[in-house]
């Protein structure tokens, strides 16, 4: 019987867009990572950092072994799971009929996922007790985006520190979401925190409808990926988050 991989892929952006990296990370049969990658990307926005991530995995795992990918991006799960069938269908539109955003990145990764045996999970992101493998390829990714230089295992580079501001607690069970298969997605979703409530009804104290600000506060979009105090933040249905994600 062949092992199955288990693997994760993460991608980063400051700023949103701003400097930004892509990484993956395989783990070995512990559930250590057991190697990884990342690479700079310049300028981008962190839904084609997270598109990249896996597209690079994707190319780096062996196609004829099942695969399990951890992911804590909603946007490219359901970008490659949910969504992708009905833009594929339709010409690689929207159902509003405008063009596919990340085009490019999306129509690669279909080919990429053909015929191959592949499981999506989400994972919760910037958890104490999250899944480690998700954990280090967002190190990583963080990492190569503010540097933006490669690093690997293949240099026997060790795995860059965590960024204390990004972590947040979490119950010490750890639970994952149903796994999603590469035709469907899991069900659990990002929440938000009670920072990010502030914020709102800060900002619904002091500006109009509609509209960017700086955050002061750091908190978490829908997506799933934190932001920054002084980052540019924008209201969506769920509160604020990445302008990108609204």
């Amino acid at each position: 019987m062949v092992q199955k991989i288990i693997a994760a892929c993460d991608g980063a952006s400051k700023g949103n867009p701003g400097p930004a990296a892509w990484a993956w990370v395989i783990g070995g049969a512990d559930g250590s990572v057991d190697r990884w990658e990342a690479g700079p990307l310049g300028r981008a926005t962190n839904n084609v950092a997270e598109l990249t991530a896996l597209e690079r995995l994707l190319e780096t795992l062996d196609p004829a072994v099942p695969a399990e990918v951890r992911m804590d991006s909603q946007y490219a799960m359901k970008a490659v799971t949910t969504w992708l069938p009905g833009w594929r269908r339709k010409g690689w539109k929207t159902a509003a009929g405008t063009p596919v955003a990340n085009k490019d990145l999306v129509v690669r990764i279909d080919a990429l996922l053909t015929g191959r045996d592949v499981d999506f999970v989400y994972v919760p992101a910037h958890q104490v007790d999250g899944d480690p493998l998700n954990d280090a390829a967002d190190r990583a990714a963080s990492h190569s985006a503010r540097t933006q230089e490669p690093l690997g295992s293949a240099t026997g580079a060790p795995l860059p520190p965590p960024e204390p501001s990004t972590r947040a607690s979490a119950p010490r069970t750890r639970a994952f979401a149903p796994r999603a298969s590469a035709g469907s997605v899991g069900s659990a979703g990002p929440s938000g925190s009670s920072s990010a409530r502030s914020e709102a009804s800060s900002a619904r104290r002091s500006r109009p409808n509609g509209g960017t600000l700086k955050a002061r506060f750091s908190g978490r979009c829908r997506c799933g990926k934190a932001y920054d105090k002084g980052e540019t933040i924008a209201k969506n249905t769920d509160g604020w988050g990445h302008p990108t994600c609204v």
